[in-house]
């Protein structure tokens, strides 16, 4: 990504800053980051009602859990026990099975993009090209689950693959993994800076995604082993800060700004850097698979979301949430006042009677919303998450969610929690993130309904972290410490949720890499070098001579399916993404295009500014996006203006 000439050595000495008072010691240039650091609008909203009233906001202040709190978070534990039921053994057996026999290392090669590497009949170039965008910690988390898989078919006699370690030391990959050489340098100068800094908690730090998690874990290892010898070992006091993220010239790119195939790769890539990070803090992530239930003859408690969403796309296609669950959110919505909404149980045989109803009257529109009140409204809510045939935070990843708790490092848990959203199935993030920005609305109006931040997540986290489907170690050990941590990771998941629904920058520079090198392994077929030949000469004619001192792009201009015109835009270095939309509408109005409003105003459609090909499949620019360094990142993308998706549907 481009941060001018030492942005990545920069980003690397800000992971040793605890408070931006430290970072303070060295102002980045103008090359390096926006000249306001982006932040979450919940964050930035939340850091602002902390600084703008005197008495200081329990949702951020709340150091720990009330009693209310603890006894709310058992309360819902038995619940769920109550209606679970006993686990299945068959898959208890099942996933063990699968760990002797390594089958959960090769499903974890398929899902990384890597089961080619377990294949005899690809060549070491097409191994390469995988291998060639990751950094060294990852390369190294990847060899581990090659080994596990090795050592598996030993064990049941089986002929082994070629050791993959040939690829990792081959001449191609030794010159595509980034030399760590220089991140070990600079983790030396941070930790020698953390040494003499003292030790407070922060209300600002910077949250930094241009360096690859797995190698800030690296550093942060190091840092703690420094001071714990140094006596020094900082205790986070359970104040949540707010993250400050240094703004790429690139522009933020949130999860609904990629393509499908685009997003493949991220979600791959994510699940190799997960990984790393699970192996550096020896964290167990042991995934396991929901065995194949009996469907239940009902149209919506119990019924998976995929299906739900399949159905509900008949009626309503653009919908990426289920139907019901919108009406029943928004229902809730009106009723944010309520006093103990979320804790207050409801009654068990009226529940009941509403379920039935519901699933009988919900699709033909005979239901009454009206004869809910909030208590009974938020109990079918709990109920419709915990009945989903697997947990909605996944059988594979649920229990990972859950170890989130044992990770010390606040910025370390962020990290991990982004890369588990990134890894979540569509319908499941669609869902969840509806899910935590009503919770966040329930937490916004806690003066009325007395549930802060920390009374939501206790409620909360069992319905999320615990599930029949699952083994879960969730309610072992001591009870108040097992309650905190857990509901610790929902309130993290509450408070930091505009953060964890964006990616990574260094997980978008090694997508365009990876796109990069899989466009390299084709040029010297004779088809496409007819093709590289046609482009070259198109270029040719459209791309600015170097020596100019003016860029002049070709933007088109699309209209559905069809592109309806072109238009001419010149770079300068100033020029962004919303700079060109500007001069876009701007033609419109002068064409007599847009609708005109009843005030005699000109109102345009809700229009974007895309990259299309090059080294991405198609990606949605922040309007912050400076174009000259898209321009020097992608020379062989085009821009694109098009409306926007529609994304008023709820969890987008």
């Amino acid at each position: 990504m481009p941060w001018g000439r030492s942005g990545p050595a920069a980003l690397l000495l800000l992971l040793s800053g605890r408070t931006l008072t430290r970072a303070k010691a060295r102002n980045p240039s103008p090359t390096e980051m926006s000249v306001e650091p982006w932040a979450g609008t919940r964050d930035q909203a939340a850091a602002e009602d902390t600084h703008s009233t005197s008495e200081a906001s329990s949702q951020d202040q709340q150091q720990h859990p009330d009693k209310l709190c603890l006894d709310s978070f058992w309360s819902e534990v038995e619940t769920i026990r109550q209606g679970c039921g006993d686990p299945d053994p068959e898959c208890t057996r099942r996933d063990s099975r699968q760990s002797e026999e390594g089958e959960q290392e090769e499903q974890w090669l398929a899902d990384a993009g890597l089961s080619t590497l377990i294949s005899e009949d690809n060549e070491d170039v097409d191994k390469a090209v995988l291998l060639s965008t990751l950094t060294r910690t990852q390369a190294e988390a990847v060899q581990r689950r090659l080994d596990s898989y090795t050592l598996s078919l030993r064990k049941r006699n089986k002929p082994t693959p070629r050791d993959v370690r040939d690829i990792f030391n081959s001449p191609i990959t030794q010159t595509l993994l980034p030399d760590s050489q220089q991140s070990e340098d600079l983790a030396q100068d941070s930790m020698a800076s953390v040494a003499k800094a003292p030790l407070s908690t922060p209300k600002e730090e910077y949250l930094i995604t241009d360096v690859a998690y797995c190698e800030q874990a690296v550093i942060f290892l190091k840092q703690a082993k420094l001071e714990q010898d140094a006596g020094q070992r900082r205790k986070e006091d359970g104040t949540l800060p707010r993250f400050i993220c240094p703004k790429c010239r690139l522009g933020v790119t949130r999860i609904q700004d990629l393509s499908h195939a685009d997003m493949k790769k991220v979600r791959q890539l994510a699940l190799i850097d997960m990984t790393a990070v699970c192996d550096l803090l020896e964290l167990e992530v042991k995934r396991h698979k929901t065995s194949k239930r009996k469907m239940p003859d009902s149209t919506l408690f119990g019924v998976p979301l995929s299906t739900l969403l399949e159905n509900d796309q008949k009626i309503k296609p653009s919908t990426s949430i289920p139907l019901f669950l919108q009406s029943l959110l928004s229902v809730l919505e009106k009723k944010l006042d309520s006093e103990g909404m979320l804790r207050v149980p409801g009654s068990q045989s009226r529940i009941k009677l509403l379920q039935q109803k519901l699933e009988t009257c919900f699709y033909s529109g005979q239901f009454s919303w009206d004869e809910l009140n909030p208590n009974d409204a938020a109990a079918l809510l709990k109920k419709f998450i915990r009945e989903l045939p697997a947990p909605l935070l996944t059988s594979e990843y649920v229990n990972t969610f859950s170890a989130v708790r044992d990770i010390v490092e606040l910025k370390q848990k962020i990290h991990m929690l982004n890369l588990l959203i990134l890894l979540l199935p569509e319908p499941n993030r669609n869902t969840l993130k509806a899910l935590l920005e009503f919770l966040s609305k329930v937490v916004s109006r806690e003066r009325k309904n007395k549930m802060n931040l920390w009374a939501v997540a206790t409620i909360m986290a069992p319905n999320l972290f615990l599930h029949k489907a699952v083994p879960s170690r969730l309610t072992e050990g001591t009870e108040k410490g097992q309650a905190e941590k857990a509901a610790d990771v929902m309130r993290l998941l509450i408070r930091y949720q505009d953060l964890l629904w964006t990616i990574p920058n260094f997980l978008m520079s090694q997508v365009r890499k990876l796109n990069e090198n899989s466009n390299r392994r084709y040029q010297f077929y004779d088809r496409r070098i007819k093709n590289l030949l046609r482009k070259i000469h198109t270029d040719s004619r459209e791309k600015p001579d170097k020596n100019s001192s003016q860029l002049v792009r070709t933007v088109k201009i699309q209209v559905g399916d069809v592109v309806s015109g072109t238009m001419e835009y010149q770079l300068e270095v100033s020029s962004r993404a919303s700079d060109l939309l500007a001069q876009f509408h701007l033609r419109s109005s002068e064409n007599g295009k847009g609708k005109l409003r009843r005030n005699g105003s000109v109102a345009y459609p809700d229009c974007a500014l895309y990259e299309v090909g090059g080294n991405i499949g198609e990606h949605c620019l922040d309007p912050d996006t400076h174009l000259l360094d898209l321009y020097n990142s992608n020379h062989g993308g085009e821009w694109v203006i098009k409306l926007k998706p529609n994304t008023s549907s709820r969890g987008l």
